[in-house]
């Protein structure tokens, strides 16, 4: 009896640890933070996001025209950088001189890296992985290797498939968008022949994301997409998404109402980050009246958080702000 009740006592604290463990993992929270044009505020081409895993991971998306480049001291170390497809306004045709030196209701962009994209600058300057699918990695290696660095840096992972960076494990969905990659990008004769036919080259079809974090938390990253079954069999089926970064600036994407419904009716999750609203969003912080940002704000059933540029925000497995919203 003594020896069973020894066994059993080792047993109950073997559980009571490995429950402890639990907790305290889904306790560790998953930091967002946007990367836009002017401090506080949401702007019209804003795309960047930081998202930090509990174990320090750092995964930059779509990081666009409003990161000032590889010196940008909001980036940081970066492990991955993602890319949902290859349009100017994503990959970084262009982009800000620095933080807060432009209008946030009409940014400017001086900075032309179209010929390298300030994707492919950034991941080069922090030696970190670009994780895309489609037909993007070998065209982005290409690029990588023209400014010194490996090609072996543009990693694929393809629909169904995982790729782990840290303790991120990270798979691609489909987008309902278009995917050309610009003459300028590619260069050459064949760039200059694209460019004066007013075409672009195939760079297969665009993207979303579904990040999987240590803490248990699963987060959609819509991409630029229109409504898609897969929202609800696959990120919300397969997934369970709890937090969604939702494109709804309407036109090139789906729009606030038709966003509304992908989160209020397709994937239900916890919370949900709108994104590329193509619009002077907030003043002073706060929200504009008329804004297709209201609109949208209005119509989810769900917490909505705002994308204040350097503001970050903590969620936890469930997908539910803990701090800074």
């Amino acid at each position: 009896m003594k020896t069973r009740g020894k066994w059993g006592g080792f047993a109950a604290g073997l559980i009571t640890a490995a429950l402890a463990i639990g907790t305290s993992a889904q306790a560790q929270t998953v930091k967002v933070t946007p990367l836009g044009a002017v401090d506080g505020e949401f702007c019209p081409l804003d795309r960047a996001m930081i998202f930090e895993d509990p174990d320090g991971t750092r995964i930059l998306y779509d990081t666009g025209r409003t990161v000032a480049g590889p010196e940008d001291p909001r980036l940081g170390e970066i492990d991955a950088v993602l890319l949902s497809h290859m349009h100017g306004d994503h990959l970084g045709d262009r982009h800000i001189e620095a933080v807060n030196a432009t209008e946030c209701g009409k940014p400017s962009f001086p900075v032309d890296v179209r010929s390298v994209s300030n994707t492919v600058q950034i991941a080069h300057a922090k030696d970190a992985l670009i994780v895309t699918g489609s037909e993007m990695p070998g065209i982005l290696g290409r690029k990588l290797e023209s400014i010194g660095g490996g090609p072996d840096k543009s990693v694929l992972v393809r629909f169904g498939a995982s790729r782990m960076v840290g303790g991120v494990s990270i798979t691609t969905v489909p987008a309902v968008h278009s995917n050309g990659v610009s003459g300028d990008f590619l260069g050459g004769p064949l760039g200059e022949m694209l460019k004066s036919s007013g075409v672009t080259a195939y760079a297969g079809p665009p993207t979303g994301y579904v990040l999987t974090f240590s803490n248990g938390l699963s987060v959609y990253l819509s991409g630029d997409t229109g409504i898609t079954a897969e929202q609800d069999a696959v990120v919300r089926g397969h997934y369970g998404a709890k937090l969604v970064v939702m494109n709804i600036g309407d036109t090139y994407t789906t729009g606030p109402t038709e966003a509304a419904y992908v989160i209020n009716d397709l994937i239900m999750p916890a919370s949900v980050i709108p994104s590329h609203a193509n619009e002077w969003a907030t003043d002073g912080g706060n929200v504009r009246s008329g804004t297709r940002t209201e609109a949208f704000i209005n119509a989810v059933s769900v917490p909505a958080h705002v994308p204040l540029s350097g503001k970050t925000m903590e969620f936890d497995s469930a997908g539910v702000c803990s701090a800074g919203c």
